[in-house]
């Protein structure tokens, strides 16, 4: 196999600067709402990148939880290798890899945590499963075997019954407060469209054609 010679021409669509919103935020939902009725799995699945204390990047995929006025929100265990790196350094890039419509939006910004009480109400709306995981799982943390991580589950379900599971000290969310927004859209020949949104000194926002 010759990866170089794998291409495809993207003719689904394209992004002229009318079609925008003046709002990232309202544009981005609008998009959101297009790749979650267009049947593509996980449509809400974003990478997160974030450096460690020297200044190393990792990437992961994440789910997006909640947006809002504030930007985007996720939610973890905090005492996980994400985690451990925003408190060293708040800045992180998101990105929405919506291939099957031939577009990208990527984010960038700082993080704030979330309130205990904002948590603790999503929390509550998660499936009882994925409760108790959240309390099984030392995130990031080495394990000897899967066993050991499924025994270790097994004795949080029986420990809690049939009983409300609550809100581990150790999990809670992240909103990605963003500096930039930039909306992708793929192009026949490579002259892809792209726009970015940059936050002014004002909170307003300065809406800029990048070349692709």
């Amino acid at each position: 196999m010759n990866l170089a010679d794998l291409r495809s021409d993207y003719r689904r669509g394209t992004l002229e600067r009318e079609d925008l919103n003046a709002d990232p935020i309202a544009q981005f939902k609008v998009w959101m709402r297009a790749a979650c009725e267009s049947g593509m799995i996980e449509p809400t699945a974003m990478s997160l990148a974030t450096v460690d204390a020297d200044g190393g990047p990792l990437l992961r995929t994440v789910l997006l939880k909640g947006i809002d006025a504030r930007g985007f929100v996720f939610f973890t265990n905090l005492k996980s290798r994400k985690a451990r790196h925003l408190a060293h350094n708040p800045h992180a890039s998101l990105l929405f890899p919506w291939l099957a419509l031939e577009r990208q939006v990527i984010v960038t910004g700082r993080t704030e945590k979330l309130s205990v009480a904002e948590s603790l109400r999503y929390f509550l709306t998660r499936p009882r499963n994925s409760q108790l995981s959240a309390w099984a799982s030392a995130q990031s943390s080495i394990i000897a075997s899967r066993k050991m991580l499924e025994m270790e589950w097994a004795q949080i379900k029986a420990k809690f019954g049939d009983g409300e599971i609550p809100l581990p000290s150790f999990w809670g969310g992240y909103c990605v407060e963003p500096r930039t927004v930039e909306f992708w859209q793929g192009r026949a020949g490579r002259l892809h469209d792209r726009f970015e949104y940059t936050r002014q000194p004002d909170d307003a926002w300065r809406l800029d054609r990048l070349a692709p």
